[in-house]
């Protein structure tokens, strides 16, 4: 199913991605409103072709959830410590929502790429205009709920949200896809299917394949 052209990602192949834009296999960046599938979709990707993708695990000021785990799901810092090492440099970028900060840091990245791994990294649409600043040149997905009423439900059914935080993460949500639409062909939509489907479509497709019906490029 995986395309011979990925098998054989050097590390030095993504070190060249985060300095000079490179001409290889890229990194991927998904992005997407939350509770869309994004963690679903990465775990299956993870799970099934672990040792060609590897997960940068994200930055977070947030309080851990319910079975959520330091330096797997994101590293759960201070705002105090991520406010000191944005200012260091230290982060390919970041972004504020609900009050908490979320970053991807350079050393998560360069983690990946040691286990010489295409790298992954789940970022909201402030985080990829962040990116789109710098010389690396992924990628983007966004993976984008089948409707509003759908997304609503399974944020409901996580058990997480005040009624508060829903009302303003189905208000980012729909700013996201607006934002996605006007912002066209540097964003590939992947409709929110069963995640064999949604892998489907995924994997044939980068980096250089036909794409299927499950990830067309937005029209510009």
């Amino acid at each position: 199913m995986l395309r011979r052209p990925l098998a054989g990602l050097a590390a030095a192949a993504l070190g060249r991605a985060l300095s000079d834009g490179m001409s290889g296999p890229r990194p991927v960046v998904l992005s997407g409103p939350s509770g869309a599938g994004k963690s679903t979709l990465l775990k299956k990707l993870l799970q099934e072709h672990g040792s060609i993708f590897g997960f940068s695990v994200s930055h977070t000021t947030r309080e851990p959830r319910p079975g959520e785990e330091n330096g797997k799901d994101y590293y759960f810092v201070t705002r105090e410590v991520m406010q000191r090492d944005i200012a260091a440099g230290d982060f390919i970028e970041h972004a504020e929502f609900s009050g908490n900060l979320y970053g991807t840091s350079k050393a998560a990245v360069r983690a990946v790429q040691a286990m010489n791994r295409i790298c992954v990294l789940d970022v909201d649409l402030q985080g990829v205009r962040n990116i789109k600043k710098t010389d690396l040149r992924p990628i983007y997905i966004f993976v984008q709920p089948p409707s509003l009423d759908v997304l609503e439900q399974r944020l409901r059914q996580r058990n997480t949200e005040t009624e508060e935080s829903l009302a303003k993460r189905l208000a980012a949500a729909r700013a996201d896809m607006e934002s996605r639409n006007k912002e066209g062909s540097s964003h590939w939509s992947v409709l929110r299917r069963p995640t064999s489907c949604v892998l489907a479509g995924f994997l044939p497709a980068m980096p250089c394949q036909p794409l299927p019906v499950e990830a067309r490029p937005t029209s510009k």
